[in-house]
């Protein structure tokens, strides 16, 4: 009975394995005839178009003059005159730190320093019928001058306690209130000089030619784009971005009317106008050193390298690496793969 039991289960087992064994081999062919699927891609036919030369940049409105008012010293607000929104002339007073201890010892100092220089004349009369010896005479005269030391120490410590208007401009929002207490750290208000008005703005290495001092850029401030203001470039970083590559550059501009921190777009020529192979951005495959795009030839997914030029909204321009008639994935880039069989879903026409 027990070899019975023992031959049925055994069966059972062959059974079991059999069937997994079946299911695993379905599995590997079902894998198989997936990955043997070509991938479904749209694609565009590479030729050559118009480009305009115009190129197109990000940038911000910048004050001519800006500054966040700290105070020098620590202690508590006895004057505040901070008229928001308003123009203050450059050396206006804003605010007053206390200062009665250093007032104080300003007293204390030009008492002393008058005793000291009245035994210093007295002292002089003496050694000139040599009453007395020339060492006391020179004690005397310096503590007088260690006086008018002490004396000038403390009015700097009392001009600390008074926040003027670094230059003429307009002041920001308050920040405090009379009688709070503010340390250097502590922000007063700001200030801004908006008579005139720079742009910053960042451009790609690869133009680093086109513009220098004294080019002529075209600003189009937001919230104004039927207007265009023109600008001078005066001065731009010498060193290009490590992380983006990019170049800043700096422009004063002219008959602009916008507020600081404004994001604008700035346009400039980077030549003629040329034909050239624009492709969709969103074709082109980022590598560490290069950048690619999936062609396909005789059916299947073939990877070439590219370089790139002029970017406008939506595609760019390919310089080399791309002849006319090639037909270039747009749709379906992530799943080609290199030497693979493609099946191109539809050719368009418009990028």
């Amino acid at each position: 009975m027990k070899q019975k039991n023992t031959l049925s289960m055994l069966s059972v087992g062959a059974s079991i394995c059999l069937a997994l064994s079946g299911c695993h081999s379905k599995k590997k062919q079902d894998s198989n005839k997936k990955e043997d699927q070509p991938a479904i891609v749209d694609v565009v036919i590479a030729k050559k178009q118009s480009i305009s030369s115009t190129i197109e940049a990000n940038g911000s409105i910048v004050a001519n003059e800006f500054v966040e008012l700290h105070p020098e010293v620590s202690g508590r607000v006895t004057y505040l005159n901070i008229p928001e929104g308003t123009t203050v002339a450059q050396g206006t007073i804003l605010a007053k730190i206390n200062d009665a201890d250093l007032q104080a010892q300003l007293s204390k100092t030009k008492v002393q320093l008058e005793l000291a220089e009245k035994t210093e004349k007295r002292l002089a009369k003496l050694l000139s019928v040599n009453g007395i010896s020339q060492g006391e005479y020179d004690t005397a005269l310096n503590q007088v001058n260690s006086l008018k030391a002490d004396l000038a120490y403390t009015q700097v410590l009392i001009e600390k306690t008074v926040l003027k208007a670094p230059f003429s401009g307009v002041l920001g929002l308050r920040q405090i209130s009379q009688g709070a207490y503010i340390s250097p750290t502590t922000i007063v208000a700001t200030i801004q000089q908006v008579n005139k008005l720079k742009v910053d703005f960042t451009i790609p290495e690869e133009y680093a030619s086109v513009i220098r001092k004294g080019s002529v850029v075209e600003v189009e401030v937001e919230g104004q784009k039927d207007t265009r203001c023109k600008a001078l470039v005066i001065a731009r970083e010498p060193q290009v971005n490590q992380t983006t590559r990019n170049l800043l550059i700096r422009a004063l501009l002219s008959n602009c009317t916008a507020n600081p921190g404004t994001f604008a777009k700035v346009y400039f020529g980077a030549g003629a106008s040329q034909n050239s192979i624009l492709i969709p951005t969103n074709a082109i495959i980022p590598d560490d050193k290069d950048k690619k795009l999936v062609i396909v030839k005789d059916g299947k997914a073939n990877y070439v390298v590219v370089e790139t030029g002029v970017r406008k909204e939506g595609v760019v321009a390919i310089t080399s690496g791309l002849s006319e008639g090639d037909s270039v994935v747009v749709d379906g880039v992530l799943f080609a793969r290199p030497d693979k069989p493609v099946k191109v879903r539809s050719v368009k026409k418009d990028l």
